[in-house]
């Protein structure tokens, strides 16, 4: 046997390799958040008791329409509401009764296990942007979303780092027919991500279908046993739930899915312009919404929701990233905590109409509020924009690139005897520097949050590289993504049997618009 001859040795590191590695592109996703700091409480006890009692005054005296589902009203009268035509009025305390068997905290299981998130407690689980039926880019500017476009969505949260979750209707695909567009949604977040997803709630069928794909991907014991999709059930504000909400809830409830109770609010137009007012408000939506869950199937799990935005009195527009958004966030929060359920809130909420200084701000107000408030699922995380009309690929990194500085917020301080640094200290000495001691050079790399996106460098270097603004940066980082985005492995089988129920589905029906 012939003895291989020696490598030759070189030399590893240096500047050059170390830019190689900052360049390469690296598919890895965070951890959700689990906070290590304090969460900010704006209610007093007294104010919370008062709300508490006021939504159970709603419940009782004025009570919730569940439209058009005579099987919500059977349900309802037989736990022992009062049911009039279509308006549940609910005894005080019956609604808060039956959430009791709603768990504090799930985990949303990924077909890849490492992806799986737990919704609850001190996490948050952040998740892209979900029902615009625009898109926007730097070369196309706004226009219907399509198809590619969702996709190209998928494909970027699924190479997001700070992204947790791949969303649901991250866009509406205008291009496919509206009853056979959520299988081709659903078919891209199984296939081309490998994160958790969300089902179609746009018609009980429609939910039916997703339950089903699920069943394919995971097995169908897997799925009764274990939450694989967390959807987004509104109230339609104020204080209504129609039959199609109610009809997913239904689906998705008896098959152990996981559900959004969200109430839809902008406040003085679907509740009242006070804070304490539309507090009330939502916890009675809540409450209904919950107990309704619990009533399908108790221990199906559950997220206390408050999507809440406030009116510009002059044009009649929604704004965003306010201090009233701020403070019925806040006091959510507290709300759902008292009740021991997940809570979501939050996104990368703005009016503006473009990737601006506007929409820094206001999505800025809105990210903050939801770390400090308690969020445990902040859906639109990354990519709003125009009050929600608009998914923007441009703003979809900046917000997935923000989205790391709240982990490391989130993260605490270190008291530990390395974070105390007095080696360092020692070290360096008066009128040291600490750019070569021994602290700074083994911590360096894990000490700061960096970002993938903005633009540090000195103003020649700027300037020599062509003045880029940040929307030019972040059309340049959407295409770097896309250009090295790697399909997640998937067992053929499953992946021909997708496509094929997809196939079957769609030539099953003509399209339709509804």
């Amino acid at each position: 046997m012939v003895a291989s001859a020696p490598s030759k040795r070189t030399r590893s590191g240096g500047g050059a390799a170390r830019r190689a590695e900052r360049t390469t592109i690296k598919m890895e996703t965070a951890k959700y958040i689990e906070r290590n700091i304090p969460l900010y409480e704006i209610l007093t006890e007294e104010a919370l008791e008062i709300i508490e009692t006021n939504a159970e005054t709603v419940l009782e005296e004025i009570g919730i329409n569940f439209v058009s589902n005579p099987t919500a009203l059977s349900r309802w009268r037989d736990a022992g509401a009062d049911v009039s035509g279509e308006r549940v009025r609910i005894p005080r305390g019956l609604a808060r009764q039956l959430c009791q068997t709603a768990p504090s905290r799930y985990t949303q299981f990924a077909r890849n296990p490492a992806r799986s998130v737990e919704i609850g407690g001190n996490t948050l689980v952040c998740a892209p942007v979900y029902g615009p039926p625009f898109v926007r880019d730097i070369a196309g500017g706004r226009r219907y979303a399509t198809i590619e476009d969702f996709q190209k969505f998928v494909k970027l949260g699924y190479m997001s780092k700070w992204l947790h979750h791949s969303g649901g209707t991250v866009c509406e695909p205008t291009d496919v027919a509206v009853n056979k567009r959520h299988l081709d949604m659903l078919h891209a977040h199984m296939t081309l991500s490998d994160k958790p997803f969300m089902g179609s709630v746009t018609e009980p069928s429609r939910a039916k279908d997703s339950v089903e794909m699920c069943e394919i991907l995971f097995g169908k014991e897997f799925v009764q046993s274990n939450a694989v999709m967390t959807s987004l059930i509104n109230v339609n504000s104020p204080m209504t739930f129609d039959d199609v909400m109610t009809g997913a809830l239904e689906v998705y409830a008896g098959n152990n899915q996981a559900c959004i109770i969200s109430p839809f609010i902008v406040g003085g137009a679907m509740a009242p312009v006070s804070v304490m007012g539309t507090l009330t408000q939502v916890l009675a939506e809540v409450l209904a919404g919950i107990a309704y869950s619990q009533l399908i199937r108790p221990g199906a799990p559950v997220i206390f929701g408050a999507f809440v935005s406030s009116i510009d009195m002059n044009s009649g527009a929604p704004t965003f990233g306010t201090p009233e958004a701020s403070k019925i966030l806040y006091g959510a929060g507290q709300l759902a905590r008292r009740m021991g359920l997940p809570f979501r809130s939050g996104g990368s909420l703005c009016g503006s109409k473009l990737p601006d200084a506007q929409a820094a701000y206001e999505t800025a107000h809105t990210h903050n509020a939801a770390l400090l408030g308690g969020v445990n699922f902040m859906l639109h995380a990354c990519g709003w924009l125009e009050g929600g009309l608009v998914a923007s690929f441009e703003k979809f990194v900046m917000d997935a690139d923000q989205l790391g500085s709240l982990h490391h917020m989130a993260h605490g301080i270190e008291i530990d005897e390395n974070a105390q640094a007095m080696d360092a200290i020692r070290e360096v000495g008066p009128s040291g520097h600490y750019l070569g001691c021994a602290h700074t050079q083994s911590n360096f790399k894990d000490a700061f949050w960096r970002s993938d996106l903005l633009d540090y460098k000195p103003f020649e270097t700027w300037h020599e590289e062509g003045a880029r603004d940040t929307m030019t940066l972040a059309s340049a980082r959407v295409e770097y993504l896309l250009s090295n985005y790697q399909q997640p492995a998937l067992d053929p089988a499953i992946s021909e049997a997708l496509s094929d129920y997809v196939a079957r589905k769609k030539a099953a029906v003509p399209d339709a618009m509804l």
